[in-house]
């Protein structure tokens, strides 16, 4: 994943841009899980990675996500949470789609 795609997603060191995909994401998950955005969704994951200005450590790639990484534990447990499968929409697809 570029670090790039995450800024123009509107997640940056000083917050989600206001108008942008990112403040998008983070309107509709709040809504769905009651008022709220969950810690580790994908609004708050990819704010994480925004803030730190960089993707690089965090094994999502333009080739799928690297083994031993950050992105894998994350994938392995949402995985192991849905009953094998990670789920369309979810943190992982999300964040790797961008």
């Amino acid at each position: 994943m570029a670090d790039q795609n995450v800024r123009n997603a509107g997640f940056t060191p000083s917050g989600i841009t206001r108008g942008s995909l990112g403040s998008s994401l983070m309107s509709q998950e709040a809504r769905a899980s009651g008022g709220g955005v969950p810690s580790g969704g994908p609004t708050a994951t990819l704010q994480e990675l925004g803030a730190k200005g960089t993707t690089h450590s965090s094994g999502y790639t333009s080739s799928g996500i690297s083994g031993g990484s950050r992105g894998s534990d994350m994938m392995s447990k949402e995985a192991t949470s849905h009953g094998g499968g990670v789920p369309r929409g979810g943190t992982t697809s999300t964040v790797q789609s961008i």
